[in-house]
């Protein structure tokens, strides 16, 4: 936008430069005649002049008696005698004493000038400030904070008190170090924030920035690497000799690992400009300086392609994880984010904690806002619970396709399917409650069924695998039972229940054939930070072997979840039949569906005429 402004601005000098030049050098109106001086006494003398105007330029303007006129010089030497000569015959006269400066002329004679000139300056001054900016290039694009305002604070992050006492100890260290160093303690280098995207590691360093008292650098990891060699370097070091001026102070890199990934892993060996990067950061964070009271803070997702010269003491002395929240934590973020949001009493966040486990503090960010979004599209003026449970099915699945058009036969599949894996899930013993069913469209799903957890694991036993492989094939076995016949709205689950199985046989060591082992290892290019294949460290015998334990896994869930469908096949049939009319069920009615006697089919007749 600024160059298209500089533009436009140039060629609006160049047109007024042009239009004043022709302006000034238009030639000028017709020249009145001139006549010598001689004429101009004889004409006196005859008495042709009617009037004669004199300036103190000894130019003469003579009209005649018949209107005509002409110019002429006053020489001198005449001086007095031609006013006297004037008088005598009677000729009227008037004299003007001028400044004997036109600035007029010389404005319309000068403004051509000032306008070129005015032109290269503008020119040379672009130029000038694209030399500024070439030798800025190497200069720090970190954003300074001075903490004076601070927007976040530890009162705005929930879920993660662990991390919050380390930084807040960074944060009183820097406010008054005198009581760690009456102690012999030393301030900390750095603090490496870990865990999945969305848990919250910017979030909780720009708590830092609002509670330290201190002046604040934010920076990310992308933005010291440019094509040019040296210039990342250079960025590191402008960037830690601004933090040592505003010492003490706090330096927070985001996503460290697109510069710190382990050394020797690119494709340019040690030339390499991202491995001249971290060269220059190892410097600066443990240098022959160790005066300075400047901390280091950095997030990333991937700490296990990070240099292991970066991860020692000295450098990055303490690493702090942040995980996905448990239930209390998921409480705490969505209390956090509900401030200031009017809720309708029946909003319960308990039970909206207990049914988003897997959610991260951006997810939970996202689901009360789009929670929001619907009660605003509908007309309220609160949240209440329906937009609450909406918002957690858009999460996860997806909005409803409410558009899309299936035959009477695909929807009876889809229930039957559905209504599979909610029977199988509250039958088995180690299977999670099920909280609610439904055909309703989401995403690329023909329906779902969400389980609420009673309580937060962290160990899994093999009994609750066999019932969770159970539970996902139970839709396939519904399928099978009912109609004699699959598709492949099971592709999905099959997906599921077979990286669970494999995972079971190679990696948890739950075969009792194969016994507590390990199979296999996957090799990753550090550099791009992507698994690429997985090495086979067995025999093929033994890969047969783990073929036959992941299909016996899979067998004998499938089996399960076919027996507890045939015990109880009228049951199905009625969870079916009812989601066919309703679409969705959960809550009592989902209750009294698992628990009340089945009605004759007779009985149920009426409700699935309804749904045709």
């Amino acid at each position: 936008m600024k160059t298209k402004r500089q533009q436009a601005l140039i060629y609006l000098l160049v047109l007024v430069a042009i239009v004043v030049l022709v302006i000034a050098f238009l030639p000028k109106g017709e020249e009145v005649p001139r006549k010598d001086l001689s004429e101009v006494i004889d004409m006196i003398n005859n008495g042709e002049v009617k009037l004669v105007q004199i300036n103190n330029d000894q130019e003469l303007t003579i009209t005649t008696t018949q209107d005509d006129q002409f110019k002429s010089t006053l020489l001198a030497t005449y001086g007095g005698d031609f006013i006297e000569r004037l008088e005598a015959k009677g000729v009227a006269y008037d004299v003007t004493y001028s400044s004997g400066f036109d600035w007029g002329t010389l404005f319309l004679t000068l403004l051509p000038f000032a306008l070129i000139i005015g032109l290269f300056w503008f020119i040379l001054r672009g130029a000038r400030g694209a030399s500024n900016q070439a030798f800025n290039f190497s200069r720090s694009r970190a954003r300074l904070f001075t903490g004076t305002r601070p927007t976040v604070t530890f009162a705005d992050v929930a879920g993660v008190d662990e991390a919050k006492q380390e930084l807040q100890e960074i944060v009183e260290f820097l406010k008054s170090p005198e009581k760690f160093l009456a102690l012999g303690a030393r301030i900390p280098k750095g603090v490496l924030l870990v865990g999945p995207p969305g848990t919250g590691k910017t979030l909780l360093a720009r708590a830092v920035a609002g509670e330290a008292e201190v002046p604040y650098y934010s920076i990310s990891g992308s933005e010291f690497v440019e094509m040019f060699v040296g210039v990342g370097a250079s960025r590191v070091r402008d960037l830690f000799e601004q933090a040592k001026r505003n010492a003490p102070c706090i330096v927070f890199v985001d996503e460290i690992d697109a510069v710190g990934r382990h050394r020797g892993a690119g494709l340019g060996g040690g030339h390499d400009e991202r491995e001249q990067t971290l060269n220059q950061i190892l410097v600066e964070m443990d240098g022959f300086d160790s005066s300075t009271n400047i901390i280091v803070i950095s997030a990333t997702n991937r700490p296990d392609i990070l240099d292991p010269a970066l991860l020692r003491p000295g450098r990055f002395d303490r690493q702090v994880t942040l995980d996905r929240p448990d239930i209390n934590g998921r409480k705490g973020i969505l209390q956090v984010h509900v401030k200031g949001k009017p809720l309708e009493s029946s909003a319960n966040l308990d039970i909206i904690a207990r049914q988003t486990a897997g959610f991260s503090g951006a997810d939970l960010a996202n689901l009360v806002n789009e929670a929001a979004i619907l009660a605003a599209r509908r007309g309220k003026k609160t949240i209440g619970m329906v937009e609450f449970e909406e918002a957690i099915d858009r999460v996860i699945a997806g909005p409803e396709k409410k558009t899309r058009v299936i035959s009477q036969k695909e929807k009876e599949i889809i229930a039957y399917h559905e209504a599979g894996h909610a029977l199988v899930a509250k039958r088995l013993p180690n299977a999670d409650p099920v909280h609610k069913v439904s055909i309703v469209a989401r995403g690329m799903m023909g329906g779902y069924t969400r389980l609420l957890p009673t309580e937060e694991r962290h160990l899994w036993t093999r009994s609750q695998f066999n019932d969770m492989l159970a539970v996902t094939l139970a839709g396939h076995a519904a399928e099978q039972l009912v109609f004699g016949e699959l598709t492949t709205g099971a592709a999905d689950d099959i997906g599921r229940a077979t990286k669970l199985a494999r995972k079971m046989v190679t990696t948890y060591g739950m075969s009792d054939k194969l016994g507590p082992r390990t199979f296999g290892h996957k090799d990753e290019l550090v550099f791009l930070g992507k698994e690429i294949a997985e090495q086979k460290d067995y025999s093929d015998k033994v890969a047969e072997q783990i073929d036959e334990e992941v299909y016996s896994f899979i067998h004998r869930a499938h089996e399960v979840a076919t027996e507890v469908l045939a015990k109880e096949r009228d049951r199905l049939a009625w969870i079916a039949e009812r989601l066919i009319a309703e679409e969705s069920i959960e809550g009592e009615t989902l209750e009294r569906l698992f628990n009340d006697p089945v009605p004759a089919r007779e009985e149920r007749i009426p409700a699935e005429q309804s749904a045709n």
